[in-house]
C-alpha cells in the first residue's frame, strides 16, 4: 500500500536539527569596542541613578554658589553661564551616545526576533513531523483492523 505522504525518517529529522543559536552571545562578540563603550554609556546614563546623581550635582553646585558664605563660593555668579555651557556639552557628548546604544540595541533585539522566528519555524516543522507520523500510523492502524476483520 501506497501513502500520500511519508514522514521522514528519524535520521532524517535528526539531520535535520541544527543546534540552537545564541543570539545573544553572538549579538555581544559582533560588537566592536566603540559600540561597547557606547552600550555601557547607554546603561548607565539610562538609570535613575545616574539622573538623581547629575540633580543632586547640579542642585548642589547651585546651592552652594548662591546661598554659601561668599568667600566659600568656588563659582561666583557669572559662572553659572559656564554650568550651563558645560551642561550644554555634556548633553551633546551624551545624547549621540545614547542613540547609538538604542540602534545597538535594536539591532540586538533584531537579532533575538530573528533567532525566536527560527526556533518557532523548527518547533513547527516538528509538530507537521509528529503529526504526519500520527497520521501514518492511523492509516495502519485502520488497514490492520479492516485485515482483522476480513479474516
Amino acid at each position: 500500500m501506497e501513502y500520500k505522504h511519508n514522514p521522514p525518517t528519524l535520521a532524517e529529522l535528526r539531520a535535520y536539527r541544527h543546534p540552537v543559536r545564541q543570539a545573544h552571545e553572538e549579538a555581544r562578540t559582533a560588537f566592536s569596542s566603540l559600540e561597547k563603550f557606547a552600550l555601557h554609556t547607554t546603561r548607565a546614563v539610562g538609570t535613575m541613578g545616574f539622573f538623581f546623581l547629575l540633580s543632586f550635582w547640579t542642585f548642589g553646585w547651585l546651592l552652594w554658589n548662591t546661598l554659601a558664605p561668599t568667600p566659600l563660593r568656588f563659582d561666583p555668579a557669572p559662572a553659572f553661564v559656564i554650568w550651563l555651557f558645560t551642561s550644554n556639552v555634556i548633553q551633546m557628548v551624551l545624547l549621540p551616545l545614547i542613540m547609538v546604544g538604542q540602534s545597538l540595541e535594536g539591532k540586538f533585539a533584531e537579532r533575538r526576533a530573528q533567532a525566536d522566528f527560527e526556533i518557532n519555524q523548527k518547533a513547527e516543522h516538528e509538530a507537521e513531523v509528529i503529526i504526519a507520523h500520527l497520521e501514518n500510523q492511523n492509516e495502519l492502524l485502520l488497514e490492520l483492523i479492516r485485515k482483522i476483520d476480513k479474516r
